[in-house]
């Protein structure tokens, strides 16, 4: 199945322009080029993408969606060309729960002073690689290892303590810190997909009985009803400080490693230079 730019453009144009003498003359070509375009992109999907008559011309039901689809790979089309030829390029770096914690505004602000032709774009995606693998990121910040995954590469950039998060009223939330052994008998609300703290931060003898939870607001809403508590890295509590939730370090658990993930065979071109600029920030701060 050979499908082509020139075709989407077309059809895009006939949706627009309502009928093929006005998408013709938009593309600068003629009626009969429009027809044969249009009609080599359903022979090419096997569907009918418009509806014809005397009047009017209209999309299918599966002209909509394609028409839908075919917008958004001629803007992208759009942008690549306005990439290549402009100089000006982009990096996307994903996360999960807190993207960099406090050092989140001075790495933004560091790398456009550094980097002013490479636009930083830090995107939200609940994923075990933060948006990495299904491309929503050239870069992602993680809190876990991948495992086995050998399709990613990563470094590590910086430490951050565990904190207990719990409601403000809660027994504990009087105290400077905590221990593990105080939160054994307690809920651990936890995400198994991208969360950084599961029971087995805990002795066998001694976990927590935990639920889940997919996303860090409803962990949240959740803490500060006081039905349970959660562990986390210190890069939430910058990223979502909440009323009714306070956190306070867990002070003899382990501190959990920031890591910066990308593809193997395929890195962005900034990715030393953010590697770098990141370990700098976590080392001096």
């Amino acid at each position: 199945m050979d499908v082509e730019l020139r075709q989407l453009r077309c059809l895009v144009a006939i949706v627009d322009e309502g009928t093929f003498t006005d998408a013709a003359i938009a593309l600068g070509v003629s009626q009969a080029a429009v027809s044969r375009t249009l009609a080599s992109l359903e022979r090419a999907l096997g569907v009918r993408l418009l509806r014809r008559t005397s009047r009017e011309v209209a999309p299918t039901a599966t002209g909509l969606r394609v028409v839908a689809q075919a917008r958004r790979v001629l803007g992208e089309v759009d942008d690549l060309v306005q990439t290549a030829t402009s100089g000006h390029t982009s990096l996307r770096i994903g996360y999960a729960w807190s993207a960099l914690g406090r050092h989140t505004s001075a790495f933004q602000r560091r790398w456009a002073q550094a980097h002013p032709d490479t636009d930083l774009h830090l995107v939200r995606v609940n994923s075990a690689t933060a948006g990495l693998a299904d491309g929503a990121c050239d870069l992602a910040v993680v809190r876990r290892p991948l495992g086995e995954d050998r399709r990613f590469d990563c470094a590590i950039v910086g430490l951050e303590r565990r904190l207990c998060a719990m409601a403000a009223d809660d027994p504990l939330a009087g105290r400077r810190s905590v221990r593990l052994g105080d939160l054994s008998g307690r809920t651990l609300l936890i995400d198994r997909r991208t969360g950084t703290t599961t029971a087995d931060l805990w002795p066998p003898d001694a976990r927590p009985a935990t639920e889940e939870t997919h996303d860090v607001d409803d962990w949240l809403t959740v803490i500060s009803s006081g039905r349970a508590i959660g562990v986390t890295a210190e890069s939430t509590a910058h990223q979502y400080p909440r009323p009714g939730v306070v956190y306070r370090p867990v002070r003899d658990a382990e501190p959990i490693a920031v890591r910066l993930a990308w593809w193997r065979n395929d890195p962005h071109p900034a990715t030393p230079a953010a590697i770098e600029l990141l370990t700098t920030l976590y080392r001096n701060g």
